[in-house]
Order: C-alpha cells, then structure tokens, then sequence
C-alpha cells in the first residue's frame, strides 16, 4: 500500500482527528500542513480540484476531502 498523504492544518479538529485516527490504526501517513508548506497547498489543490477544504486524505487513487470519524 502507498504511504497515505494527509493534508491539513494543525488547528482544524477534522485534520487532528484524521491524524490520531490513521496513527492509532497503524496506518503510515505523511501529514502535510498546508499553512506552512505552499507545495503542499498546491499539491492539496491539484488532488481536490481546487477545493481549500481540509482535511484532504490521497490513499493511492482514492481522493476524500473531509473526516467524518474514520470507517
């Protein structure tokens, strides 16, 4: 499986509850925080189409904007 990328910021619960909810699952993860990194806002924007919500979870093909709690 390729490593997850999850972008985000730091003070969004939706991203900080993707990030403990992929660590507590094991789940290896790059977490991306788009307020400090401006590649990482443009590659954020490249994989949702331009939609500057987060967080943004890219797992292999497979693009979700937002966290609702995990599956």
């Amino acid at each position: 499986m390729d490593k997850v990328l999850l972008f985000g910021k730091d003070d969004c619960p939706y991203t900080n509850g993707a990030r403990e909810d992929y660590t507590n699952r094991g789940i290896d993860f790059e977490y991306i925080n788009v307020k400090k990194s401006k590649d990482g806002m443009k590659k954020m924007l490249e994989y949702s189409g331009g939609r500057r919500e987060v967080p943004v979870i890219v797992e292999g093909n497979k693009v979700t904007i937002g966290f609702d709690g995990g599956t």
